[in-house]
Parts: structure tokens; sequence; C-alpha cells
């Protein structure tokens, strides 16, 4: 026997074989899925019962209670208990662009409405019809512009209003930029140091730039006797001033209106709905709150509101009509031209010396002819001038020469010079001149007579009287060429425009020598640095007056 069979073990029972044998305390192994696959549910469950079963019996003999004991004790059995694993969710791949389908197209859910905007510009009235309007840079005054753009960077409203944007949406020129805010008086003042706030019963800021130049600022104003408006009762008809009493004992005549307010009453107060049009700058927006869009459209001229209230609250408005109609070629609402009829009377209780200009807007706006011929046609020449209307009435052969002295009035100023006061009321009443003077003892008591029956509505100025009465009468020597020493007096440049007119109405050309002989004077009295004299701003007056005084001394004595 070699030494490695004497190391083996001899084969019989050994203490440790012969005894009998225990279970392992050691929990075995529990069963799991190849790797590569995810255990199913069945799989799991086993799993989980082996395990449980394993380590119970290890847990028991592990108790000191039972350390000494050979066997070990089962425990009665129990259910099993049903516990799902809670799995890990796995990750989506993302899908293959090639395969990705379209999504359904869902339903259209119906759009919600826009929420109201609002304006802030009227909160405190109506809301007016705004209307897009842009208009060239080249109608516009860059002065104007400045002030409103002045006036809005300090925090106020601030509109174009009345005849400006008239005139530019019937594509005309504006002569006049008159500005509305909702500034004081005194606001405008500190804000501007070029401005002075004139007038007594109707403040008014004038905003002066250059010569001769203003532009007239005011407040919103509006009609005391008118109540507030409803702000409930709104609807997208134009606004009217409430109905006032038509009696005809009723004193309708507006003698108090210096009372602020807001855009929509100070749109109201005013006359016809063309000038009752707001033009906002900076939104490019016509604001319309009395329907003064219709009548540009319609090209009419219609009042707001009743329009025999309108007048007789203030007849000038009847001369407004007329002016408005003729100078920008529109029509006049049936309503309106009947009122204007009805009421021309009540121009009597106007002030003549309103009159007075608006009698000189008619016979400077290039529409003299037509101006004249409506107020013919109204009967308002007749309450103004009634000796004019007479002439005009009898279809003298001077009523034809009177329509054509018009028009040669017209086509001056269409050419760009329009001619002083006295000439216009020369022209207009040359032809009733001639007539009170034909068969006359005494020219000068037959003049002054015509004069004081026009002078009981239209007020003129004494002056004008006497200055109109010289170059009428020295008319008769420019046709002959007497002219003499004419040329040195201060009235000869009007003469000399009134000859002009005549010339020009009988269609023949005036004298080369007499018109030269205007400019001569000028050059003259510019080259000597002397101003030339005005009779209108009382330059010359004086001497004039003193020859005036000195023929009336003279016809006392006889």
């Amino acid at each position: 026997m070699n030494d490695r069979e004497e190391d083996k073990p001899v084969a019989g029972p050994t203490p440790s074989t012969d005894a009998p044998k225990r279970r392992s305390r050691r929990p075995a192994a529990p069963k799991t899925a190849p790797p590569g696959r995810a255990e199913t549910r069945e799989e799991a469950q086993q799993t989980f019962e082996a395990e449980a079963a394993a380590l119970l019996p290890a847990v028991v003999h592990a108790s000191p209670e039972f350390a000494d004991e050979p066997e070990l004790v089962e425990l009665p059995a129990t259910e099993p208990i049903d516990l799902e694993p809670v799995a890990p969710k796995p990750i989506a791949a993302a899908p293959k662009r090639s395969k990705r389908r379209r999504p359904e197209p869902m339903e259209a859910e119906p759009e919600a409405a826009p929420a109201e905007i609002v304006d802030y510009r009227f909160v405190n009235g109506p809301r007016p019809q705004i209307h897009s309007r842009a208009f060239s840079e080249d109608k516009l005054d860059d002065d104007a512009i400045r002030v409103l753009r002045r006036l809005h960077r300090n925090g106020f409203q601030a509109y174009l209003v009345g005849g400006v944007v008239r005139d530019l949406l019937l594509d005309r020129r504006p002569k006049d930029f008159d500005i509305a805010t909702n500034a004081r008086p005194h606001d405008i003042k500190a804000i501007f140091r070029n401005c002075r706030v004139i007038g007594r019963r109707f403040r008014l800021a004038h905003i002066l730039f250059g010569p001769g130049k203003i532009i007239e600022t005011a407040t919103f104003r509006r009609d005391p006797t008118v109540q507030e408006f409803d702000l409930d009762d709104q609807s997208e008809e134009p606004l009217t001033p409430r109905a006032k009493s038509r009696e005809d004992d009723a004193d309708l005549l507006i003698r108090h209106d210096n009372v602020f307010g807001d855009p929509h009453e100070d749109a109201l107060r005013r006359d016809f709905r063309l000038n009752g049009l707001f033009y906002d700058i900076e939104r490019q927006e016509v604001i319309d709150f009395v329907g003064g869009m219709r009548d540009v459209e319609a090209r009419v001229v219609s009042t707001i509101g009743l329009p025999d209230v309108r007048f007789r609250e203030d007849p000038v408005r009847i001369l407004r009509a007329i002016k408005f109609s003729a100078r920008c070629d529109l029509g006049i609402d049936p309503e309106c031209y009947d009122a204007m009829v009805a009421q021309r009377e009540e121009l009597q209780k106007a002030a003549k010396a309103r009159l007075f200009e608006e009698v000189l807007r008619l016979l400077r706006g290039g529409a003299a002819h037509r101006s004249l011929w409506l107020a013919w046609e109204t009967g308002v020449l007749g309450v103004l001038m009634p000796q004019v209307s007479a002439m005009l009435d009898d279809d003298a052969p001077r009523m034809e020469d009177f329509w054509r002295k018009l028009d040669a009035i017209d086509s001056l100023v269409q050419e760009g010079h329009t001619p002083s006061d006295t000439v216009l009321l020369s022209v207009v009443l040359t032809g009733a001149i001639d007539e009170a003077l034909e068969g006359a003892k005494d020219p000068l008591s037959a003049y002054e007579d015509l004069l004081i029956g026009i002078n009981e509505l239209l007020a003129l100025p004494r002056r004008i009287k006497e200055r109109m009465r010289v170059v009428i009468g020295c008319q008769r020597r420019i046709r002959s060429g007497k002219i003499g020493t004419l040329v040195q007096r201060d009235f000869w440049s009007d003469a000399v425009e009134l000859y002009v007119v005549e010339c020009r109405a009988r269609g023949v050309e005036p004298v080369e020598s007499v018109v030269s002989s205007v400019h001569q004077q000028r050059s003259s009295l510019h080259h000597d640095e002397q101003a030339p004299q005005s009779f209108e701003q009382g330059d010359g007056a004086q001497s004039y007056g003193d020859s005036l005084g000195s023929r009336r001394r003279k016809r006392r004595r006889h």
C-alpha cells in the first residue's frame, strides 16, 4: 500500500454520517429568469413564494427557544399572499418618422368674441363714428401740428376742428387751422410763451407764429341751455341737441355760452354738421359725433338739430350757410333752405359788426356771384341791403353789370389778388348809388341818405363810407384820362382797383399807364422808406376829413 492509499479514509460509518440529517438553515436561491428575458406574472409569484418559504424556517430556528430542538418545528401552513410586484414602466421608443401618423384633425371650436376695446378718449360721453383718413402733409400746417403735439405731450386732448377738416375732406386747401382741446385758456397760456388770451364773453387762446399768423385754440364748450347727454341712450344715429321751444315768441338767442364741456358737447353746439368734425393727427382718424361725414359724401349743408331753432339761436348762421354753399359748391338741405327763408328777419337781432364781417367774407371767398345770388333768392339781401335788392328786383340794366362785376372780383381772388374792403363794397353799392343820385339836387345828401339805410344793419365804418364816395366819384376822371394829381392821393390804389374791376366787367383792357402808376407810387414810397398809407388803418383819414369838412361848411353858408 502506497502512501496515497494510506491517506484515504477507511470506509465505514462516521458520527457525522450516522447522525440524522438536518435541513440547511441557508435559504435556497430563488429561481430567477434567464438574463435577457423579463419575468412573467406567474414566475414572479413563484419566486416570491419560494423566498418566503425559505426564509421563514431560518428565522424560527434562529430563535433561542428552539436552539435545543433536534428538528425544525413546522408552523401551520398559511394562505399565500397575493402581492403583485410593481414592474418599472418601460421607456417607449421614439417612433420612426417614416411610420409617423398625422393626428386626426380636431373640430374647430367656436372663436370667442373679442374683448371690447375701451377708447379712453370718450369715456365721459357717447362713442362717435371713427373714420380712418390720412391727409397729405403738404396740406397740413407745420405750426398747427406743433401745437397739437405739445398739447398731447402735456396730457391734453387736442384735435383739428371745423373748417380745416371740412376742406381737407372736400380736397380743398385749408386757409385757417383751428384747434379744440380740453385744456383751459390759462393752461394753454402756461404751455406756450407766444400765446395771448382774448375775448370777454368767449375766451380764446391765440398762439402767434410770425407776422400775421395765428393758430386759434379754443377749449371744448357746451350750450348751457342744453341738458346733459344721457349716456344710457346710445345708438349709431348722429347726436342732435335736445329740442327747444319752437314758439314764435320764444327768445332763443344765445347770449352766454362760455361754459366748458366735453368733445361731444362741443360738436353739438356747432352750427352745421360739416363743421362738427374733429381730426386726430396722431391716429389719422376723423371723429364724427353729428353725422358730418354723411353731408360730406352727399355734398350738402344741413344744421345740427332743427334748422329754425338753430337760426333763431344765432341768425348769423343763415349767412354762414350761404357762404359754405357758395364757396364749397354744396347744396342746401331743403328743410334748412325753408328755415333760412322763414327766419331771415331774425338777422335784425344779430350784432351789426358780425353781420358786416360776414358780408365781407361772402365777397372775399372767391364765390361772390353765387353768394349774393343765394342771398337775393332767399330774401336775405333784402334785409341787409334793401336798396341793392330793390335794384335787382327791378331787372334794370344795372343788374347785368352788377353780376359781371362780381364775376370780375371772383377772377381776381382766384388769381391771388383780393381787393380791399372799400373796393368790394363799392362794387356792391355802385348800382344803388347811381340809381339814388339820378335827378338828385344834392348828390352828397342823397349819398348819405342811402348809406344811412344800409348802416342800420351793417354798421359801415365812417372811414370806409367816406373813402367809397371819393373812389366811386373819381372813376369818371380815370376813364377820361384826366388823372392829374389823383396819383398822389392815398386812395389812388383803391380807385385803380375799382377801375380794373369795371374794365373786366365790360370786357375791355384797362389803360396800362393807369395800372402802372400804382406800381410807381408804391415803389416811390418804398424808396423813401415810407410805409404805404392805408385808409382802413386810419392813415390819410385826417386830410380827407378836412377837405370833407370844408365842403360841408361851404354848403351850410349857402
